[in-house]
């Protein structure tokens, strides 16, 4: 199998990264804003109160985060409380989340929502905020122990994974010849997404039906570019699994530009990606549900609040939904006018 990689270390949509930088200062956009904290978050409040939770999200120029943020906030001021947040200001900048909940412990905050952007590099601060009696969630992706937090609420992307693979299996060629468009596999929702769509398919990273892997950016200049070489040294490619649909709808440049027919699956959702689905681009996604993962983050929160109770350690899924308009026999899907009702993003 040949490989090819493209330069990496930029985050995909609803995934995380590795990186650092220095600390980012997010103003709330609420008229009911209480202003800056002082302390590298913000902070507001919609209903008053003594409770204060922290939102520590990624960088916010992925939809799939600032989806995430908004859903987490609005349940947690539908509670009644302040919310201080603090967002990466650049993907994979854990040093500027370390540095937020920091902040947030010494303000008192009764509870954290972490979407972490390394599964290590934020373990020992976390320790020290639920130490204080903190409860901190992640969301999104997990640390590593997962155990390192209280609770994560993430999508399984293993098995969103698997649900492009059985799918692909059904509905691609009969005779594939198989292109991987990755990102960075030490994170843990591109590992899960790769991991589950081998599984899905009945192949794994040693199968001859590969023709070739790239390691993509997540974005769809690096989709397309990774296609254009990944077509150039293989040019009987006719099946892709893509990391996301930004990738998926780069790479449809490159192949429509090449003149051949090759089938894209990909996994989150977006409506963006669920209407390349409706127009014939990727044959089907695997839909997550970031805003579900925010409410059930404050669910737990509020729970723990309310007389102490703790969420299930390690992961409860947020769910996935295979979006398509080819149904496969036996596999349980969805079109794409349900995934239009039901996308995160811009429409």
């Amino acid at each position: 199998m040949r490989i090819i990689r493209g330069t990496h270390r930029s985050v995909p949509a609803g995934l995380a990264a590795l990186l650092g930088a220095s600390a980012l200062l997010t103003a709330c956009s609420s008229d009911s804003s209480d202003g800056a904290a002082g302390d590298g978050t913000s902070t507001s409040s919609a209903g008053g109160g003594d409770v204060t939770i922290g939102i520590v999200e990624l960088n916010l120029s992925n939809p799939f985060f600032g989806t995430l943020e908004k859903a987490t906030e609005a349940a947690a001021t539908a509670n009644g409380w302040k919310v201080m947040k603090a967002e990466a200001k650049v993907p994979g900048d854990s040093a500027t989340q370390v540095t937020a909940i920091e902040n947030m412990i010494n303000a008192g905050v009764k509870g954290i929502v972490l979407d972490p952007a390394n599964p290590t590099a934020l373990v020992d601060v976390v320790k020290k905020a639920r130490d204080k009696g903190i409860l901190v969630v992640t969301v999104n992706a997990t640390l590593t122990p997962i155990d390192a937090a209280d609770a994560t609420f993430a999508t399984d992307n293993e098995a969103a994974g698997v649900l492009i693979g059985k799918w692909a299996k059904a509905n691609g060629p009969a005779d594939p010849s198989i292109a991987m468009l990755d990102y960075d596999l030490s994170d843990g929702p591109a590992k899960g997404r790769h991991v589950g769509f081998l599984k899905g398919y009945g192949i794994d990273d040693s199968s001859p039906l590969i023709a070739g892997t790239a390691l993509t950016k997540g974005t769809v200049d690096t989709g397309q570019s990774a296609m254009e070489q990944l077509l150039s040294a293989h040019p009987d490619i006719n099946l892709a699994y893509t990391i996301n649909e930004p990738t998926a709808h780069g790479a449809y440049t490159a192949i429509k530009n090449h003149g051949t027919d090759v089938t894209l699956v990909s996994v989150d959702g977006a409506c963006s990606g669920v209407q390349d689905v409706k127009d014939g681009i990727i044959g089907a996604t695997a839909m997550q549900f970031p805003s579900k993962m925010g409410e059930m983050a404050v669910d737990a929160i509020a729970a723990y609040i309310k007389d102490g109770t703790k969420p299930a350690s390690g992961l409860t899924d947020s769910g996935s939904v295979l979006i398509t308009d080819k149904p496969a026999d036996g596999l349980e899907s969805q079109d794409s006018s349900w995934g239009l009702d039901n996308c995160w993003g811009e429409k």
